[in-house]
């Protein structure tokens, strides 16, 4: 074992494994960037998750292409000579990352949300395996891209991935003026209604279950000040 250790700090100066700390500590940067951009959404993932995959992704990078120093042979680098395979645990992070997204994305009545968060993390860990190779300058780029794409795509709702879908109940009286009522709000609202549930119930009561689209998120003070101008709707919940 002792020989073990001499050999990697043979090959592997405390230089190298100080620069390596150094990939690892800007991969995670770089994810607690993209992590905080998902945060400021109130997305599932958010700052540690993106900072742990992405440091993560890095550090298991660096094992890919140096732990098998011990095996080089004849002056060259992991010369391939005894099996070592740099790009193998690289490989099998790209497919195991799936499974973290996979845990963000769920069915929203008839839509999927986490859909974005989960490419945002599978890009992460992309980012992570660049800087853990030393490749710190497309690592950073692609940090800037990912980031900028998000916020753009999110402001401009470009793609119908990028609206809110948002679960509205309305139990009121049922009567033609209020539901002319709600149809306006809906309309004021500028939503899409893409499923509707309505049940009727005992004393002239209605219950409207909505799943809408919106490209803008749907405020408290609006549904609030909606209640509020008509005294007989007995409940709101979004």
């Amino acid at each position: 074992m002792t020989g073990l250790f001499d050999r990697m700090n043979e090959v592997l100066p405390l230089a190298y494994q100080a620069a390596f700390a150094l990939r690892v500590l800007v991969a995670t940067l770089c994810g607690g960037a993209i992590g905080f951009e998902r945060t400021k959404r109130l997305k599932e993932a958010g700052i540690r998750t993106h900072c742990l995959v992405a440091s993560a992704s890095a550090l298991f990078m660096i094992i890919s292409k140096y732990a098998f120093c011990d095996l080089m042979t004849g002056g060259a680098f992991l010369s391939g000579v005894r099996g070592a395979d740099p790009a193998r645990i690289a490989a099998q992070v790209v497919s195991g990352i799936s499974f973290i997204g996979l845990a963000v994305i769920y069915r929203n009545g008839s839509t999927l949300k986490g859909l974005t968060t989960a490419a945002g993390i599978w890009a992460t860990a992309g980012v992570g395996l660049a800087i853990g190779a030393g490749m710190y300058q497309i690592g950073i780029v692609a940090t800037v891209i990912i980031i900028v794409l998000q916020i753009v795509m999110h402001h401009f709702n470009i793609g119908n991935d990028a609206l809110t879908v948002r679960d509205l109940n309305f139990s009121m009286k049922d009567s033609p003026e209020l539901r002319e009522a709600l149809l306006e709000e809906l309309n004021a609202l500028n939503v899409m209604v893409v499923s509707c549930h309505i049940t009727r119930h005992e004393g002239g009561y209605v219950n409207y279950g909505l799943t809408v689209k919106a490209n803008r998120e749907i405020t408290f003070d609006e549904i609030l000040a909606f209640m509020d101008s008509h005294p007989d709707i007995k409940n709101i919940g979004f």
